[in-house]
């Protein structure tokens, strides 16, 4: 090789190495962003249902309808506080006898316990004498107004008799009153007043109310004081639900409003809103609000939190059936029908309640939308993307 010719291949072989550096040191071609689809635009061509999938789909007209606005707030079961009573002894004593037990259904004025005690033999003493003293000044009162009313006795005597009278009366009415206070009925103090008070040192707390004992603290022999809560009787046929509710949702609803309530593990119930807080929680600026619920089937536990659901009307909307609503990849959209064919269009959405998603943009009251069959046309637009490589 003469010089000539091994100076040409050298420059030859430097511009191809040159050439091949710039290849690796250049980057790489940038793509433009994927355009995200717009509502009211078709996002996918149109696609053919096979005759099994055709048969199971069912289209609707989009159309104007009132979706309500749902309300919702945690809520919790309380007791109803009238059907609720904590029987207590009115009198130092002993328990003697008990006729129920906790858990057992009581009806109203069914015996509870039986207590004896010493202080009530002695205020039942008490009660005979003052009886007795109140009669024997009675006819000395109207046996003086007879003999006054003749000139035989002077008028002391007779102011007399009656003061003895009305004192004796007052003090008879007094301790008559307090045996009442303490449990005993009219008949038991007609029955000590006819046959003496053999066992009258023994008296019987019943329930006031009809319900279920949910606490007992006596026990057979066990000393009792005054005031000492022996048992509790709840009636859970009626019960309360407590929730807080915003300021701004609390204006828009009033007394009487229906509300949905659902327990954890059970069937919803509905109830009226009967109160409404005259004014807002220091802590958390919301409103207080209750409802009376009947519960006669005891689906409601007191103390249990619950699902609290008020709903307002709302004015027509366009709208389409909550079902028709799908996704596709990010894009939210739904089926249309349009010459025998399915499109799957891209729709902005608004407030959705009743089985109803109102509409913002991307549909027209021309258009039908699918509403059964959503899943098999997804299925079928997924295989075809597939298929294509798109």
């Amino acid at each position: 090789m003469n010089g000539h010719n091994t100076k040409q291949w050298l420059i030859a072989a430097a511009m191809l190495l040159l050439a091949s550096c710039d290849d690796r040191g250049a980057p790489p071609p940038v793509h433009p962003p994927a355009t995200p689809l717009q509502p009211g635009t078709t996002g996918t061509r149109a696609i053919q249902a096979p005759p099994v999938v055709r048969e199971r789909l069912r289209t609707e007209p989009v159309a104007r309808h009132a979706i309500p606005e749902v309300v919702t707030a945690p809520g919790e079961v309380s007791l109803d506080l009238r059907q609720v009573a904590k029987i207590t002894s009115r009198i130092a004593g002993q328990v003697e006898t008990i006729h129920v037990q906790l858990g057992d259904r009581v009806t109203r004025g069914q015996p509870l316990v039986a207590i004896s005690s010493l202080q009530l033999d002695q205020l039942v003493e008490e009660y005979l004498i003052a009886k007795s003293q109140a009669n024997v000044a009675e006819n000395s009162f109207r046996r003086t107004k007879i003999l006054r009313a003749d000139d035989i006795v002077s008028e002391r005597k007779l102011i007399e008799d009656k003061g003895r009278y009305v004192e004796t009366k007052v003090r008879y009415q007094h301790i008559r009153e307090k045996l009442l206070n303490m449990g005993l009925s009219i008949a038991e103090l007609t029955e000590i007043e006819q046959g003496g008070h053999e066992e009258s040192h023994r008296y019987t707390l019943t329930s006031p109310i009809a319900g279920t004992v949910i606490a007992q603290n006596a026990v057979r022999g066990q000393g009792v004081a005054l005031g000492y809560e022996l048992f509790e009787v709840v009636d859970t046929s009626r019960v309360g639900v407590f929730a807080n509710l915003p300021i701004e949702q609390a204006r828009k609803f009033k007394e009487g409003d229906q509300c949905t309530i659902t327990p954890k593990g059970a069937e919803a119930v509905t109830a009226p809103l009967t109160y409404i807080a005259p004014i807002a929680d220091e802590t958390t600026r919301t409103i207080h609000v209750r409802f009376e619920v009947a519960n006669a089937q005891g689906q409601l536990k007191p103390q249990e939190y619950v699902d609290v659901a008020l709903t307002l009307p709302g004015s027509p909307e366009l709208a389409v059936p909550a079902s028709a609503v799908t996704t596709v990849g990010q894009t939210r959209g739904v089926f249309i029908e349009r010459n025998s064919a399915y499109t799957f269009v891209p729709v902005e959405f608004g407030r959705q309640g009743g089985g109803w998603t109102e509409v913002l943009k991307g549909l027209t009251e021309d258009d039908r939308v699918v509403s059964e069959g959503v899943f098999d046309l997804k299925n079928i637009l997924l295989k075809e993307h597939i298929g294509t490589g798109e």
